[in-house]
């Protein structure tokens, strides 16, 4: 039987578009699948759209009350079986470093009674987890995977967005972390940005003023000078200002944009922390929820020559925060009435026992509730971190 080590080798060798097919061909060889499927996350979180050649003829799968819905949520393999034709369809999470992409759905026949070998359960998840790996690397030179994710068309605005973003959701064994945007298909400027060195997480959310491709260009501009500086090394606030620097030398105070940024010291909880504009951070330590009031320093661009001062706190293990924009607590009910703080507080509490990736989308839904289907006048973001601190490290 081959290794999953000859199956990368397989799938590294493919063409970017054909690496699902190289994966389904091995799986069907090897367990004499029946049907094997890609199904991806789409922009929204709430549907796992099949794999397919454009245009799409294959309706969607929900991912609430769903079985790769289950899987996906729980990030664990889940298995249904079907006796009446002897088969069993095992959903895989396909997942990178965290980072839920969507469900591998296999269907393989089982003897009469029979349950799932472990160990074929296990293979089938390395190829699921090899896969994951390909996807993202082939996202480069191929449309597929990224046509899969849409349930209807984006707006070049939100394309600039989602393209820009790192991801949706990271984990490694200090934190996890998970983030959304709504209107997933058609963003304004709310953005956000992470990144990890072996001792610093570096963490962004940002709220850009403005509609459209201003507000993209915008944001663009500033999430790139962000990370020019942080490549080169520079502290905090020398980040905070080369960026304001950036937007104000572009467009000289006409337009701004409200930015949190944060730099986590993996190693002892200690946190940097510069609050340049709207976005705000909540805390909930051994269930009580409160905001972490901050000195507000002037958004990134608003005034040349800007100086920025970081502030400090410390997470401790345990602690879950959540960055939120403008768009959610200044949203309105179709009645006029502002999502208050007590709501948010409650949305808060509410979604405590979730784990951090799933904690937006679920928060963004309860949001909607609030502001009803109408057109949005603004987009909103919520992040969530969990932060477990280096002394819980567990092997994964």
């Amino acid at each position: 039987m081959d290794r999953p080590s000859a199956v990368e080798r397989s799938l590294r060798e493919a063409a970017p578009h054909e690496i699902f097919d190289v994966i389904r061909s091995v799986i069907e060889q090897r367990y004499h699948a029946r049907a094997v499927d890609l199904l991806l996350v789409d922009y929204a979180m709430t549907r796992l759209q099949p794999v397919e050649v454009l245009p799409h003829t294959r309706p969607p799968v929900p991912v609430h009350d769903s079985p790769p819905g289950r899987a996906f949520g729980a990030q664990e393999p889940h298995c249904v079986y079907d006796r009446s034709v002897s088969t069993v369809t095992v959903y895989l999470p396909v997942s990178v470093r965290g980072d839920r992409l969507g469900i591998l759905s296999v269907t393989v026949p089982v003897g009469e009674g029979d349950e799932l070998a472990a160990a074929v359960l296990g293979d089938l998840q390395e190829c699921a987890d090899a896969l994951a790996h390909e996807v993202v690397v082939a996202e480069r030179d191929t449309d597929l995977f990224l046509q899969a994710r849409r349930a209807e068309r984006l707006t070049l605005a939100a394309e600039m967005q989602w393209q820009l973003l790192p991801g949706r959701s990271c984990t490694r064994p200090e934190y996890s972390l998970g983030a959304q945007l709504e209107p997933a298909y058609a963003i304004f400027g709310d953005s956000f940005d992470w990144s990890a060195s072996a001792d610093d997480l570096f963490v962004t959310v940002s709220n850009g003023m403005g509609e459209g491709i201003n507000a993209a260009l915008l944001t663009n501009l500033a999430i790139n000078a962000l990370r020019n500086a942080r490549r080169a090394g520079l502290s905090l606030s020398d980040q905070a200002c080369l960026a304001d620097q950036a937007v104000y030398g572009q467009h000289r105070g006409s337009q701004y944009l409200s930015t949190l940024l944060l730099r986590f010291r993996l190693p002892t909880g200690d946190v940097e922390i510069i609050d340049a504009g709207s976005p705000r951070v909540w805390r909930v330590r051994r269930g009580v929820v409160e905001p972490i009031e901050l000195e507000a320093q002037m958004p990134l661009g608003m005034f040349e020559d800007t100086a920025y001062v970081a502030q400090h706190f410390r997470v401790e293990p345990g602690d879950r925060l959540l960055f939120v924009s403008d768009g959610v607590y200044d949203a309105l009910s179709p009645g006029g009435e502002r999502y208050s703080l007590r709501a948010l507080a409650a949305s808060i509490n509410s979604t405590r026992l979730l784990p951090a990736p799933q904690v937006p989308r679920v928060m963004l839904q309860e949001l909607l509730g609030h502001r009803g289907s109408g057109p949005a006048v603004d987009d909103s973001l919520v992040m969530c971190l969990d932060w477990h601190g280096r002394s819980a490290r567990r092997d994964r």
